[in-house]
């Protein structure tokens, strides 16, 4: 009786959350990073009133410039178009991790506004928080004119597929009025008037520890706001809902927790870093003992962006595939039995030297998670996360859904007991000696919650 009442509490707050109609013909999912890459452009160039790029960084790179320079043809071409793009502050910055702060993205900015004076292109930083480690943004989302191109992705080569590799992310381009406006207006009333978020592509910006307090209060002001916007579908109808939220308790993370634990039949995650919070794990192993089943698509440790190969200078940072493969190992030991009987299915993502950087959820054949939350402690915590849920109550979707979940299986393997999974003692040396010394000093808990 308990665990029913605890359901219908579940139910009750999707059914809550309002919803913006949908049509089904103004939904598309890519299925590469070179269709997003094309798609990307093409919507810039055909831009009619307003552009707005929002993403964790523009890399000064051959993707990146090729975004970059889009958006000053558009708006030469166009002088009336309304064109913004916001990043993150510190990480436009600072060099890659490991790699100097010498000619950073914002000095490429700068140059590039001082090679075009008479074209506006206005690129700002966003600190979510005095320091990078302690919180990013990590909203995701393009808006341009009525049309939301939504995807975890950043901008620069591997995530464009400009090069030879690629990071393998989700790509939908959706059509509507209503929710590309909810998502500026939030760009617009809670970002773009905050003292604390200032122009990159201007050398004269402030210093990050003049902006400090500014950005104390900046951070604060954002764990109170919402995307507004007229709620007007109905139960029975293809939907959408964005959503955003900082913070432990904020309405994503509170609507993941209810979708998780609405799944009547089979649940479906992807994540790049298995490194969950303890929330969640628990949602999933509640559901396992309910008889559900659950597939977990992750990537493997070579696939993981922040890993090393062998042949390569060894640095601190590449030490965290390896400690998300010791927390899966860990989980798989702890529920082999689920696995054994099929209902935990838990799949590696692997193609040649890319990377994967898939987030999202999927609930029995109704629900939708689009987001760029990694569903790991920082996610859960300190970044600015958004999110779009999709309500498909007739499965209008069901197509493009099922086609999608096939390109993502087709370079997984999957794991039928944890001992698959490389021990400590498998590692290479430099590595088995680091994640030792972290871990009796205890610190590898701490690096897994900020990265």
């Amino acid at each position: 009786m308990l665990s029913n009442f605890r359901r219908t509490k579940h139910q009750q707050h999707l059914a809550q959350l309002p919803k913006i109609p949908q049509t089904v013909e103004d939904v598309k999912t890519l299925s590469s990073p070179e269709e997003f890459r094309i798609a990307l452009l093409n919507a810039i160039k055909g831009a009619r009133r307003r552009i707005y790029l929002v993403a964790l960084y523009l890399e000064q790179d051959e993707g990146g410039d090729a975004v970059l320079s889009a958006l000053y043809r558009a708006r030469q071409q166009n002088p009336e178009l309304e064109v913004c793009v916001l990043v993150d502050w510190h990480r436009a910055q600072r060099g890659r991790i490991g790699v100097a702060a010498a000619n950073t993205n914002a000095d490429w900015y700068c140059r590039l506004a001082k090679e075009h004076p008479d074209i506006s292109v206005p690129i700002f930083g966003v600190p979510v928080n005095t320091r990078e480690a302690l919180g990013v943004l990590h909203l995701k989302g393009f808006i341009i004119d009525d049309t939301v191109i939504y995807s975890g992705a950043s901008l620069n080569d591997v995530y464009l597929h400009q090069l030879d590799k690629y990071r393998y992310d989700r790509y939908q381009i959706i059509n509507n009025p209503v929710l590309a406006d909810s998502m500026l207006d939030y760009l617009k009333q809670r970002l773009l008037t905050a003292p604390a978020v200032n122009r990159l592509d201007n050398p004269d910006r402030p210093k990050s520890i003049e902006i400090r307090n500014d950005t104390r209060l900046f951070r604060q002001s954002l764990r109170d706001a919402a995307y507004s916007y007229p709620g007007t579908a109905s139960d029975r109808q293809l939907a959408v809902t964005p959503l955003v939220g900082l913070g432990k308790r904020s309405p994503l993370n509170k609507t993941i927790h209810h979708l998780m634990s609405c799944t009547d039949s089979k649940l479906i995650m992807c994540t790049p870093y298995f490194n969950m919070p303890a929330l969640l794990v628990r949602n999933i192993i509640s559901l396992l003992r309910q008889n559900k089943q659950v597939e977990i698509i992750v990537g493997d440790k070579t696939a993981n962006d922040f890993y090393i190969p062998e042949d390569q200078p060894f640095k601190i940072i590449g030490a965290l595939p390896y400690l998300y493969e010791i927390n899966l190992r860990r989980f798989l030991g702890r529920l082999q039995r689920y696995v054994d009987n099929g209902q935990l299915v838990v799949r590696l993502w692997k193609d040649g030297d890319n990377s994967y950087h898939l987030k999202g959820m999927w609930v029995d054949d109704e629900w939708q998670l689009l987001t760029g939350n990694n569903l790991n402690p920082r996610a859960w915590r300190l970044d600015l996360e958004n999110a779009l849920l999709i309500h498909d109550p007739l499965q209008s979707l069901r197509e493009q859904r099922e086609h999608e979940l096939h390109l993502i299986r087709t370079h997984t393997q999957v794991i039928k007991h944890f001992t698959e999974l490389d021990r400590i003692g498998d590692y290479p040396i430099k590595v088995r000696k680091l994640i030792r010394r972290l871990r009796r000093i205890r610190i590898d808990r701490l690096i897994s919650r900020i990265l």
